[in-house]
């Protein structure tokens, strides 16, 4: 059964450890995360983007195959459905469809019009018992067409939102989306820390969690981060791994083009990354 975020990032941020958002993009992406989660005994998030979820033929097939899954692999631990960077018009679809928790990301409208946006969603999930992330300042790079260039988020702005009833804030810390690029100057952990002075226990979220240095991750957790989102790293594994399987012919052995094989090596590696990822985060047996 699917579940609110809110519970399990109130945990992860009493206890110094965050909860992994590892995106999914059809089946195989979806079975290899749950894996690893059930696994490891840690709670997960699921999240979509709205052009994952246009791929994946709209979000009640996305809902239907999740909700499939935890009970067919017997899943134990929490499971969140949690919609990523997503437009007003894309987070009512989500709660119509029965996603557990929505982000709206309204961090390229004035503040005067995000905080209006958020406050009419985030009444809407406390009615229905979803989990509500709202984001202040961009994220770099491109998600789903929204271009940001990696701006440091006001906090006075972040305290606004908070206020609003939301259940987690992602904040522009200079993390971005993708690769990073060589020149890039690094996280602002000293906007990270005005964040969570003025926000408290709000739990904080960091997107772009490919190619963060791992202690940078760790500073950030110590920071008030409980959510941290990861997906370029996920694809990069499985492209590696397919890459792998027919440069070395494989898929011309045994039937070895039969998609249940030719997928394999790459859903297999993004468990092991899923893990990895999960250890660093600490949330390993948080679940149990």
């Amino acid at each position: 059964m699917l579940v609110s975020a809110a519970e399990m990032l109130k945990k992860a941020k009493a206890g110094h450890y965050a909860v992994g958002q590892f995106n999914i993009n059809n089946l195989e992406w979806t079975k290899a995360i749950l894996t690893a989660a059930e696994e490891t005994k840690s709670p997960v998030i699921l999240g979509v983007s709205e052009g994952a979820g246009k791929y994946m033929a709209g979000y009640k097939t996305v809902v239907g195959m999740v909700n499939g899954m935890l009970e067919e692999m017997k899943i134990t631990v929490p499971v969140a459905l949690h919609l990523d960077h997503g437009t007003y018009e894309g987070c009512q679809k989500c709660i119509e469809a029965g996603f557990s928790s929505i982000m709206f990301d309204g961090s390229h409208y004035p503040i005067e019009e995000n905080v209006a946006k958020t406050k009419e969603l985030a009444a809407i999930c406390k009615e229905k018992g979803m989990s509500l992330e709202a984001e202040v300042g961009s994220i770099g790079g491109e998600e789903d067409g929204v271009v940001g260039a990696g701006e440091c988020a006001d906090p006075n702005e972040c305290k606004m939102i908070a206020d609003l009833g939301v259940d987690m804030l992602a904040a522009g810390i200079g993390n971005i989306h993708g690769v990073y690029p060589e020149n890039w100057q690094g996280l602002s952990f000293e906007t990270l820390d005005a964040i969570q002075a003025l926000t408290g226990d709000m739990p904080l979220v960091l997107h772009g969690g490919t190619g963060i240095p791992d202690d940078m991750i760790k500073k950030a957790i110590s920071l008030g981060v409980a959510k941290i989102n990861v997906n370029t790293e996920c694809q990069l594994v499985f492209a590696e791994a397919t890459r792998k399987y027919i440069e070395a012919g494989k898929d011309k052995e045994k039937k070895g083009f039969d998609p249940r094989k030719l997928l394999k090596p790459g859903a297999e590696a993004i468990v092991e990354k899923v893990k990895e990822k999960m250890e660093l985060f600490g949330s390993v047996g948080k679940a149990e």
